[in-house]
């Protein structure tokens, strides 16, 4: 075999049997070694950031990676937004990047570039394969590093020729990730400051686990300690008859406000929260200047088998708070508060709920807390163009699922092209556009920064002179798409759209 096959039915043993793709010339080895194995189903995004986006997606719901298949250095570069967020939600993502065969590299063709240099910034490891015989090898080392704790984006260049020759060997699977071991005296350490001024932060696969959340409300019932999660996470699974978490706020204030009454913050698989962004006069770490932080388990720890182990120490049971679900919104105006309501109550069993709804959306985690019980994952890195594809692998991790798609308007053209994947794949979508006309959050961020601005600075954020139709650009892309304007109407359209196979849009004027 060639070795482009090796790989492929390499990863196929090691148990990556999807492959969003995005292929050019130097990657056609691996489209036919994909067709002839027929071992993986292969996504076309007509994008690169749709790609990676996906494959974000696709991580987060079937906790092991996609491969993805790029071309060449700018390839890698349109992808480069969502390979970040991933990296930043610490998602397992497993690049294949092609390259110019090694005896044309010397010629500066029209694509010759850097593509070492274009992964780095978004990559935990890359490495350049330079032969057959351990192309599936170097494969394997990229998937252990993606799967490693915490996890990471690896990519793997390939050099057209090292594909196309033969020689290739098929390689064993990589052993199994382990976490970093529990440090007990951390947990002796811990269970000793527990009180009202303290704070459990809580993040990664803690989220993830109903049962560690319950289990983490019981200590801070038993003890009076607060509990939050980061303000950016890749998975949450919550709704009615699951513990609810509150989050550090976004908005700088409102994030300081929140996090000053604390003199001690313990972490569990996050880090010390940051502001987004620096501002005049405020700081970039956001828990008190005064305030002692430690580590009971870090981002390679086992958070859920900390959170018991304090349990166990402060003599702490799962506790579950009642949560009430918001009244059906009457007929009337698209609010942030109304766009809540009406999501929340039309939320079928079992969702995946695809969070890039920005400022429109503003309500919507409180609204949805005692919403049925449902999968939410969001935006972590803050590039935005993240939403439509990362719908589309959630659906192909999870078939069986109803996947809701909250996305602001001016995310979604980042990466409008994933809706013809969507239909491409009957991909069970359902996306919700919050239709404010404008990027919002950056017009509350010019002000933070005191500025005062004008007519030309506003024309920057302001998404008018065209007004944007996603109804015909949804159509255009053979998604079934409709306008609402009355916030009961869109409760009864999302109700009924997520009943229908295939993807559908709504576009909610707000």
């Amino acid at each position: 075999m060639n070795g482009a096959e090796s790989v492929v039915r390499s990863l196929h043993a090691a148990g990556v049997d999807v492959c969003f793709a995005n292929p050019g010339t130097s990657e056609m080895q691996f489209v036919d070694a994909l067709d002839r194995t027929g071992l993986m189903r292969c996504v076309l995004g007509l994008f690169e950031g749709v790609v990676t986006g996906a494959a974000d997606g696709y991580a987060r719901m079937a906790n092991v990676p996609a491969a993805t298949l790029l071309h060449l250095a700018p390839g890698l570069s349109n992808a480069s937004a969502n390979m970040h967020n991933a990296r930043k939600a610490r998602s397992p993502m497993l690049n294949l990047v092609g390259d110019h065969a090694v005896r044309h590299r010397g010629y500066d063709a029209p694509l010759t570039s850097d593509v070492a240099g274009a992964a780095a910034p978004f990559s935990d490891w890359i490495k350049t394969a330079t032969s057959p015989e351990t192309f599936a090898q170097d494969a394997m080392e990229g998937l252990a590093a993606a799967m490693a704790r915490p996890n990471g984006v690896a990519t793997l260049i390939a050099p057209a020729d090292i594909g196309w020759d033969a020689g290739g060997v098929v390689a064993p699977p990589p052993p199994p990730p382990e976490f970093a071991a529990l440090d007990e005296n951390a947990v002796t350490e811990a269970a000793g400051k527990l009180d009202a001024q303290t704070v459990l932060l809580a993040g990664g696969t803690v989220l993830e686990h109903p049962g560690a959340l319950a289990l983490l409300h019981g200590i801070a019932e038993k003890t009076g300690a607060k509990v939050l999660a980061p303000t950016s996470n890749r998975r949450c699974e919550r709704g009615a008859g699951r513990a609810a978490i509150n989050k550090v706020p976004y908005p700088i204030n409102m994030a300081l406000e929140t996090l000053a009454p604390f003199k001690r913050a313990i972490l569990i698989e996050t880090v010390p929260p940051v502001a987004f962004f620096a501002y005049p006069g405020k700081p970039s770490l956001l828990l008190p200047a005064e305030c002692e932080v430690m580590t009971l388990a870090g981002l390679d720890g086992d958070g859920p088998a900390a959170i018991e182990a304090l349990a166990d120490c402060v003599g702490a049971s799962q506790r579950i708070a009642p949560a009430v679900l918001p009244p059906s919104p009457m007929a009337g105006a698209i609010t942030p508060a109304t766009i809540a309501a009406a999501i929340a109550n039309a939320l079928p069993e079992n969702a995946i709920v695809v969070d890039e709804s920005i400022t429109g959306g503003r309500d919507m985690w409180g609204a949805t807390q005692a919403a049925a019980p449902h999968s939410w994952i969001s935006l972590t890195g803050g590039a935005i163009g993240d939403g439509i594809p990362m719908a589309l692998g959630a659906a192909v991790a999870c078939p069986d699922r109803p996947v809701v798609s909250l996305q602001a308007d001016g995310s979604a053209m980042y990466t409008i092209q994933g809706l013809w994947s969507q239909a491409r794949e009957q991909a069970n979508i359902t996306t919700v556009i919050f239709a404010n006309r404008t990027y919002e959050i950056l017009k509350t961020e010019l002000f933070a920064v005191g500025a005062n601005p004008g007519r030309s600075a506003l024309d920057m954020l302001d998404l008018d002179r065209p007004n944007l139709d996603f109804v015909a650009l949804a159509r255009g892309m053979g998604v079934p798409a409709q306008r609402i304007e009355d916030a009961a109407a869109l409760q009864r359209a999302i109700e009924d759209a997520v009943l229908e196979p295939g993807p559908s849009l709504i576009e909610a004027m707000m």
